[in-house]
C-alpha cells in the first residue's frame, strides 16, 4: 500500500469529509437502494450498478483511512506513555540525586524513593489507561463497521436469492 501525499491526499480527505467516511458511504448505498425504482409485484428494486460499485469503492478507499486514524490514536497513546515514562525517569533521576545529598537523613531518602515509585506507578497506570481507551475506541469503530457491512451483505444476499428464484426455469414469481 502506498501512502498518498500532496493534492491527491488532500482531495481524498475532502472527499472523505464530504461523504462522512465509511458511515457516509454506507448511508449513500442505503439511500440508493431506498430511492431505487421498485419492480412491479416484487420487493426487488432496480439500482444503478455503476453507482453502487462506485460507492463500494469509496468504502474500500475510506476504510484504510479510518484504520490509519485508529493507528494514529494508538501512536498518540504510545507517545503519551513514552512521555509519561520519560517524565517519571527524569523525576526518578532527580529524586536519586537529591537522596544522595541527604544520605545521612534516612527518612528523606526513604520518602524520595517512595515518591519516585508512586510517580512511576502513576505514569504507568495512566499510560495503560490511554492504551485501553484507544483500543476500546478502535474496537467500537470496527464493530460499527462490521454491523453496517453485515446489513449491506444481508441485503445483497436477499436480493440475489430473490433473483435466483426468478431465474429458475419453470417457476413463476
Amino acid at each position: 500500500m502506498t501512502e498518498q501525499t500532496g493534492p491527491q491526499q488532500d482531495a481524498h480527505a475532502v472527499d472523505e469529509e464530504r461523504t462522512g467516511g465509511v458511515a457516509g458511504v454506507l448511508d449513500a448505498i442505503e439511500q440508493a437502494v431506498l430511492a431505487a425504482r421498485a419492480m412491479p409485484m416484487s420487493s426487488s428494486v432496480l439500482v444503478n450498478r455503476a453507482e453502487i460499485l462506485e460507492l463500494v469503492d469509496q468504502v474500500r478507499d475510506a476504510l484504510p483511512a479510518q484504520l490509519q486514524r485508529a493507528d494514529a490514536v494508538l501512536a498518540d497513546a504510545d507517545a503519551a506513555r513514552a512521555a509519561a515514562h520519560a517524565e517519571a525517569e527524569a523525576l526518578l533521576a532527580r529524586a536519586r540525586a537529591r537522596a544522595a545529598e541527604l544520605v545521612e537523613q534516612e527518612a528523606v531518602v526513604a520518602e524520595a524513593q517512595a515518591r519516585a515509585a508512586r510517580i512511576v506507578a502513576d505514569a504507568e497506570e495512566t499510560a495503560e489507561g490511554l492504551r485501553r481507551d484507544a483500543d476500546d475506541y478502535c474496537d467500537r469503530r470496527l464493530a460499527d463497521f462490521e454491523i453496517d457491512l453485515g446489513k449491506v451483505l444481508s441485503q445483497v444476499q436477499a436480493g440475489r436469492a430473490k433473483l435466483a428464484g426468478r431465474l429458475q426455469p419453470g417457476e413463476s414469481a
